[in-house]
């Protein structure tokens, strides 16, 4: 006769397996599901799904490592859906664009497609007028990565790879790349970021998340934003940093108060570069302190208040410039100019480029590896 010890763990082995063929991992109270969301390329895609014990989710997809939605609690308890995006795999190929992936081998601009390293000059994709942006015409966003869920404790992650071979997008060096997601207890989306190389390269990796707390359905302008920087890149017409580092004071570009992000671009509209927007590198105070609040957004309408930490340099404030009507997203929202803002931590731009800026060289024999936090809570 089988023994109780025995036929409990085989019940609990049955069920695990019951669980894994449904495509769902348990850890302890934290699930998370996966889907087929279809090919791309003769590449399989899936989609997965963690929820924590708050109740809190996150969907991410192997298609460019993307954030597909984030729901959080508002003051009243309610799941609330903070990142703009679109309904399926479909959506996202058709519709090429940067909500929610993973952007390298570089993120942000680098002037006129090109950067001297150890003697060599390197002409990478010019994807933006004469300039790169985001990695390229097929950058890190557009990329099939493997990806699988870990346990780890309470925690469960998602973890994704991707190798960049050798002259992709012009960039030197194979770079074989980790990303994790962890969506905590805590409500927190911690990111973390890991890459090695067999040659020097240019590494600058960021998430592209588009942010609106009032949940993807009205503008970001009533936002309330705080940006932990004293100074920052000025750009030219083209957003190529200048080289130089400017002061915040006194300009429309200043959030070292929590400051409603449509004040200023209403205000002084024409004072802002490029008459946009904002999409500025934000010269951050925390010196890649994981303990210190490098930005907060707040919105009065949720109650919602997301913190970002990072060992990163740098943040881009972009208030979501270009968004012109012409997208449908999840819920059948129609994404208009200002509905959204991404805070991308990041090295600055085109710092291949200028030789004072933080450098983003990454040699063989290092690690790349950076943090950074999004924590949300409510007030």
């Amino acid at each position: 006769m089988l023994s109780k010890t025995f036929h409990r763990a085989l019940i609990s082995l049955v069920l695990t397996f019951v669980l894994l063929l449904m495509g769902t991992i348990m850890a302890g109270a934290v699930s998370v599901k996966m889907e087929n969301w279809g090919q791309y390329r003769g590449e399989q895609v899936y989609l997965y799904t963690v929820t924590n014990n708050n109740g809190a989710q996150m969907k991410v997809t192997n298609y460019g490592g993307r954030i597909t939605a984030l729901k959080v609690p508002d003051k009243n308890g309610d799941l609330v859906d903070v990142v703009l995006g679109l309904e399926s795999l479909k959506g996202y190929i058709e519709n090429p664009n940067y909500f929610g992936p993973v952007i390298g081998r570089y993120g942000n601009r680098i002037a006129d497609g090109q950067f001297t390293l150890d003697g060599k000059t390197y002409h990478i994709a010019q994807n933006n007028g004469d300039n790169h942006l985001h990695g390229g015409f097929v950058g890190f966003d557009k990329r099939v990565w493997k990806i699988k869920a870990v346990e780890n404790n309470n925690d469960v992650s998602i973890v994704l790879n991707y190798l960049s071979k050798d002259g992709e997008e012009g960039y030197p060096g194979n770079l074989d790349i980790k990303v994790t997601y962890t969506l905590t207890d805590n409500n927190s989306v911690v990111i973390d970021y890991m890459a090695v190389t067999d040659k020097a390269t240019p590494v600058n990796l960021t998430n592209h998340s588009y942010f609106n707390l009032n949940g993807v359905n009205d503008t970001a302008l009533d936002h309330q934003l705080m940006i932990n920087a004293d100074y920052y890149t000025p750009i030219d017409d083209e957003w190529i940093p200048t080289g130089a580092i400017a002061s915040l004071e006194g300009t429309p570009l200043d959030f070292r108060e929590a400051t409603r992000v449509g004040k200023r671009i209403e205000e002084d509209f024409v004072q802002l570069e490029n008459g946009a927007g904002y999409d500025h590198n934000y010269v951050l105070n925390t010196e890649g302190d994981l303990d210190q609040v490098a930005a907060s957004v707040y919105s009065p309408a949720t109650g919602i208040f997301m913190e970002v930490y990072t060992t990163e340099p740098g943040v881009q404030f972009y208030s979501g410039n270009f968004l012109d009507g012409s997208i449908t997203g999840k819920y059948d929202k129609v994404y208009n100019k200002h509905d959204a803002i991404c805070l991308e931590t990041q090295h600055f731009p085109n710092s291949p480029n200028v030789n004072h800026f933080p450098s983003t060289i990454l040699r063989p024999n290092e690690v790349y590896k950076t943090t950074t936090i999004y924590d949300f809570s409510t007030k």
